[in-house]
């Protein structure tokens, strides 16, 4: 049977891992890309959109459709890498509990 002081502290800790896992993610940035480039976004810890970058050959009043479909897949991209880097970050804050499904942070 486990000493149930020492599976406690255990729990604790695995606690504390994961605050610290979340106080990480909320530092992490991503960028996302889309259009070889043409289009990129930042987005911070939670998937705040922090930064927009459109390349001056896309701005044209013909290509706006473009555009905002680029817009948009850069962000997917961002948001993907994002949900990566907190997968990670929770299963190295898990520790032993690494094989029990986890939480998003966000």
């Amino acid at each position: 049977m486990m000493d149930l002081n020492a599976l406690m502290k255990q729990a604790q800790a695995v606690q504390q891992k994961f605050t610290e896992a979340q106080e990480k993610m909320n530092q992490v940035v991503v960028t996302g890309q889309a259009g070889a480039g043409l289009v990129s976004v930042d987005l911070q810890g939670g998937g705040v959109l922090t930064r927009l970058h459109i390349d001056p050959s896309l701005i044209n009043a013909d290509e706006a459709e473009v555009l905002a479909d680029l817009i948009i897949a850069a962000h997917a991209d961002a948001r993907k890498k994002l949900d990566e880097e907190s997968a990670r970050l929770m299963k190295e804050a898990a520790g032993p509990f690494g094989n029990m499904p986890m939480p998003k942070l966000f």
